[in-house]
């Protein structure tokens, strides 16, 4: 087993070497996938409906992995996982796996994740109850990373739930699928009649693939074409840790490594060295779950948190005040960019640091957003036909004058404004003032 071990582990790079080279063709990418795992002895290929009917005839926990063949991201961990090798193969083997490459016929009802991460891992009760999720932005960051150490954790953390099942069920109650407008993916209806349940092998695969990102942009799209506000937790979804004021270790379920000073953590007590055992009552699988519970939490609220500290475990309550979630950080999402089609049309911003400002002779507390980028088509032109350009600094934007984030003002703009809307923006150009109508889509 040991010379196995060593062999899968040389055949990493080989792999993903190879993943890389077929990634510039996505049909091959996908058709690749595919003949690799249709028929393979572990992992059920897009056929959800048979994991569960396997998983309760045997008893064994159901792990899905959601996975976007085509993109590079995460290509490190989709790999390492799906080696024969000591270090993950006992852990999977105790449960009924199924791997899924598109959202076409994903049920909305039982599947909700981080619609934004290229590989994600649901882990399932056959009965249909979620016992909890695995997502890492570490791995989308960093296309190379196969460290498992985090999944491997996971699996761990899942079968433990699920053998104290269903004594454990009032603990996951939180960790449920939420109500969602859509039963399913094809009835969102910016998707609706563009694409079909089922993939098209025989023609272009990959334009008839409906991406995860792909979901969570329809569901933005189906507020806005009513002109209600989009929902924060859509505008910003499945929020960090970082949000609340903590850093967790990346080889730990949920171990605080840093607490940001006058942030809802350090207020709350929580401290470097704390390990986070459960959250609203919830047990944690991996950090994903902590995203979770943020993300199903209102527009304030309280969270108890039950952390284990130099071997004791201790009760603490994390308060989160009004509009806590506009603290959020949503530039790096691949759903930002459609996001500032509808708000910004089509810019990048950046608040300009404090040495910066002073440079340029700006104030610490107003807003100054730099442009960085601009877009040229469809919806991401707007601001460029109307007059802006890139390094412009913005100094105003529909009244607001405070310092803030792109992510906050997006946030603004999309609950606050809705398509056919022009609103005021103020920008710096050269050292002189000028003002532009930005329309709203």
């Amino acid at each position: 087993m040991r010379i196995c071990a060593l062999l899968a582990l040389l055949l990493v790079p080989v792999l993903f070497q190879a993943r890389a080279e077929s990634v510039k063709d996505r049909e091959g990418a996908v058709r690749a996938d595919r003949a690799r795992f249709e028929n393979d002895a572990r992992w059920a290929y897009n056929d959800v409906d048979s994991g569960f009917k396997l998983a309760r005839a045997t008893g064994r926990p159901l792990l899905v992995v959601m996975r976007c063949v085509p993109c590079l991201s995460c290509m490190g961990i989709d790999t390492a996982v799906l080696m024969e090798n000591d270090e993950l193969a006992s852990l999977l083997d105790q449960f009924v796996c199924v791997r899924v490459m598109n959202a076409n016929a994903l049920d909305l009802t039982r599947f909700q994740f981080d619609f934004d991460l290229s590989f994600s891992t649901l882990f399932l009760n056959g009965d249909g109850t979620v016992y909890g999720r695995y997502g890492s932005w570490t791995h989308q960051k960093n296309s190379q990373d196969a460290s498992l150490t985090s999944y491997k954790l996971a699996l761990e953390q899942a079968l433990a739930i699920h053998r104290g099942y269903p004594a454990n069920r009032e603990a996951l109650q939180g960790k449920q699928p939420a109500p969602l407008p859509y039963a399913s993916v094809t009835d969102l209806p910016s998707l609706a009649g563009r694409y079909q349940r089922e993939l098209d092998w025989d023609g272009k695969v990959v334009g008839s693939c409906v991406h995860c990102h792909q979901v969570g942009d329809a569901l933005r799209q189906s507020w806005r074409d009513q002109r209600q506000p989009v929902p924060e937790e859509w505008i910003y979804p499945m929020p960090a840790p970082e949000t609340v004021g903590l850093t967790l270790a990346q080889d730990r379920v949920a171990a605080i490594t840093d607490v940001r000073s006058n942030s809802p953590a350090q207020r709350a007590g929580l401290k470097p060295g704390d390990e986070i055992l459960r959250i609203a009552g919830q047990p944690l699988v991996s950090v994903a779950d902590f995203s979770w519970i943020l993300h199903r939490t209102g527009h304030a609220g309280q969270l108890d948190f039950t952390v284990r500290r130099e071997g004791v475990e201790q009760g603490l309550k994390l308060d989160l005040a009004a509009g806590w979630r506009f603290q959020a950080d949503n530039s790096g999402r691949v759903a930002s960019w459609p996001m500032r089609g509808m708000a910004t049309g089509g810019m990048l911003l950046a608040d300009l640091g404090d040495d910066e400002r002073r440079e340029l002779g700006l104030g610490l507390d107003g807003m100054a957003l730099r442009v960085k980028h601009l877009g040229q088509y469809g919806l991401h032109a707007a601001a460029k036909k109307a007059g802006v350009q890139k390094e412009d600094i913005l100094m105003e934007f529909d009244g607001l004058t405070a310092r803030m984030t792109e992510s906050r003002l997006l946030g603004h703009l999309l609950q606050k404004r809705f398509p056919g809307d022009k609103v005021r923006v103020v920008l710096q150009r050269g050292g002189q003032q000028r003002t532009v109508e930005l329309p709203m889509q």
